[in-house]
């Protein structure tokens, strides 16, 4: 650790600004709606006419540039798949080519898919039919999650909140279909709505599985009765953002009092676990509240919702029936989605989701160059240096506190691109006839690659994101923020583009992944990744109030419906926004020093081309179902705040538009949030 500590105060004395060689890209002034005043509604300003021009493809549920680029995306994944497929009968057995070209063949091949139907299932139908008495469940459950079906509960790896230089292992609350626990207690309209559609798709399911309607009506009602009882002893999203909440390492025997009913030392040694390596019950309640579904609920009770779990996890890899009952509930009713993606997109998602790294390392070599990924670390350099400087400017921090957060910040390790490791798939059987199967091995390939980390020390080299995801994200345990190459595309990032656009684009990413260190959840976890307390008190305090003035600023905003935004749930991505917005635009206005003045772009500044980009990045529009489950369940604000929100809160960006007091786009000074 003293090394990473080393080479990053190297790297924030040393690294040198990058010159500009040629005439760059700069923003799209055609996306901006010139009618709406930038000080009163910067979002449509900002991206206005793009949205207005570039309807929701019937498809999809969230649309904007970004994710345009992300379909573009799966376009060239399309093509590195169909070569693969057509080659892969002459590459070499356990190449990647042959690897993910028949697993894309055997994807595409829906005619055997439909052919084969529900007795794809046979084997775990089979498992799940054999079960006689309770102390039969434990082998189907164990086999099961060896297949990455968790039910009731969620098991694999994690570093040890108390000591992050090893891996314990982990088991935390699952079990239910709905988005998140609060779908099945929320009394108005909609929620009652909700329950009553599932309870109909999970009849519609056992029908087709060829269980008669009755019966399938009956099951369905037990199904719900059982995952009620679970989420009920789930923690809310809320709730689970604080770290201590599911801090609980335990022996195994101290596991093993939760849970009579369930022989863990049997499920250590299925996987080849060591008994003494300590496990951590991220809910308590959740396993007290498993025991007593063994011990009161009856055999054939369970054995109904263990076919649920698994018809509810194979669903998209099934017959045509299956996928569209799947994507009726989950994609049409609950998000809006007036119609399936092609399969081939399908097919190129489940390829992603299940070899990775495979595809990933295909991606990348087609994709991403050396310039590129140089220009990215360099300006992930500027935008940790920004906040090294910044710190040191603050005036609510003392300098006990301001030592911590430096020695932070010096272990900050950045990853860019792609992994410098490829994971290893030969071990994974994938063939061109058998679907389902190929999900299955490359799904127990996974439960084992998982496993194998317990009791060991940390693998740092290893993503959790694969390489063509558009996404980005901080680990506290590793302290390391991360930047696949899918993110690094118009209108996020481009090597061939300004400044102003590249640091108001992906530059506020990288701030938004480097202010997680410092959010509610990641100002809980020290330099080394420890859980644990490193500010004074005082500061502390002082912190979780510019925290509750983000709360009450969220809490504020409501979308269609009236619904409002979870100032709580938000809480940490919010922080992200306004410390990533303001950290990316210390570290711009850092890199003009010492350069002449980049020119005006069709009468725009280079600090509003940059407020500008973020807008335009953000663009999003959203369907109102999808809508109103991404502010039930995700810890993000939908895109519209994401904007109004951080840059309502800077001076910058009212100076650069030259807003006034009393504009919506400023907020009142006693109401302003303000940390970094």
């Amino acid at each position: 650790m003293r090394h990473l500590v080393t080479a990053l105060a190297f790297i924030l004395i040393a690294a040198p600004l990058r010159a500009q060689e040629k005439p760059l890209h700069g923003i799209d002034t055609h996306d901006l709606d010139r009618k709406a005043n930038p000080c009163n509604d910067f979002y449509d300003f900002a991206n206005g006419t793009w949205r207005e021009k570039n309807p929701i493809p019937a498809s999809m549920v969230i649309w904007s540039r970004r994710w345009a680029a992300g379909e573009a995306t799966k376009d060239v994944l399309h093509g590195i798949l169909e070569d693969a497929s057509k080659n892969a009968a002459t590459a070499p057995p356990k190449s990647t080519e042959r690897l993910i070209g028949d697993y894309y063949a055997a994807c595409m091949d829906q005619k055997a898919i439909d052919a084969l139907g529900i007795k794809a299932l046979a084997r775990e139908m089979a498992w799940i039919h054999s079960v006689a008495s309770t102390d039969d469940l434990q082998p189907v459950i164990q086999k099961l999650n060896e297949e990455a079906i968790y039910v009731p509960f969620i098991f694999g790896s994690s570093q040890d909140p108390h000591n992050p230089q090893s891996v314990i292992a982990d088991a935390g609350a699952a079990g239910i279909g709905l988005p998140e626990r609060d779908y099945y207690f929320k009394d108005d309209a909609k929620s009652k709505e909700t329950r009553e559609k599932y309870l109909q798709h999970i009849e519609a399911m056992f029908v087709l599985a060829g269980t008669d309607k009755p019966t399938s009506a009956a099951n369905a009602k037990i199904v719900m009765r059982m995952e009620t009882a679970f989420a009920g002893a789930s923690l809310t999203n809320v709730e689970l953002r604080d770290p201590h909440a599911t801090d609980h390492k335990m022996t195994l025997d101290e596991v093993q009092k939760l849970t009579p009913g369930f022989n863990w030392n049997s499920y250590f040694e299925t996987l080849s676990l060591d008994p003494k390596i300590p496990i951590n019950v991220d809910q308590p309640k959740f396993l007290e509240e498993f025991q007593k579904q063994l011990k009161e609920t009856s055999v054939d009770d369970w054995k109904v919702y263990l076919t649920w779990h698994v018809l509810l996890s194979a669903a998209p890899s099934l017959s045509t029936p299956f996928v569209q009952e799947n994507f009726s509930f989950f994609q049409k009713y609950l998000q809006g989605a007036a119609e399936m993606k092609p399969h081939w997109k399908r097919c190129v998602e489940a390829t992603d989701n299940d070899l990775g790294e495979a595809l990933g390392k295909k991606y990348v070599e087609k994709t991403f160059s050396p310039e590129a990924k140089a220009r990215m670390q360099e300006m992930v350099h500027n935008i940790l240096l920004a906040l090294h400087d910044d710190i040191q400017t603050l005036t609510w921090m003392s300098e006990d506190t301001k030592k911590k957060a430096l020695e932070k910040l010096a272990t900050f390790n950045p990853k860019v691109g792609y992994p410098d490791k490829w994971k290893d798939y030969s071990t994974v059987e994938i063939t061109r006839d058998a679907y389902w199967a190929d999900v299955v091995s490359a799904r127990r390939f996974a439960v084992k690659d998982d496993a194998q980390l317990i009791g060991n020390p940390v693998d740092r080299g290893r993503w959790g994101m694969t390489t063509p995801t558009s996404n980005a994200y901080y680990n506290p345990l590793l302290n390391e923020i991360v930047f696949p190459a899918g993110i690094l595309l118009p209108p996020m990032f481009d090597v061939n583009a300004s400044d102003a656009v590249n640091y108001g684009g992906i530059g506020p990413v990288i701030g938004h992944e480097i202010s997680h260190g410092f959010d509610d959840q990641g100002a809980q976890y020290d330099a080394t990744g420890e859980l644990k307390n490193w500010w004074t008190a005082a500061d502390y305090k002082d912190f979780q109030s510019r925290g509750k003035c983000v709360i009450d600023q969220f809490d504020a905003y409501t979308v269609d419906g009236g619904l409002h935004e979870n100032g709580k749930l938000v809480l940490g991505e919010s922080i992200g926004d306004l410390g990533g917005v303001k950290l990316a635009y210390l570290a711009f206005e850092k890199s003009l020093q010492g350069k002449p003045r980049p020119a005006n772009q069709d009468g725009f500044t280079p600090e509003q081309q940059f407020f500008i980009s973020w807008g335009q990045s953000r663009g999003d529009e959203i369907r109102p179902d999808a809508q109103r489950q991404f502010v039930l369940t995700n810890p993000h604000p939908v895109s519209k705040y994401r904007v109004l929100g951080p840059l309502s809160n800077l001076p910058e960006f009212q100076k650069a538009f030259s807003c006034k007091a009393g504009d919506s786009m400023v907020r009142p000074t006693e109401n302003r949030c303000t940390i970094w």
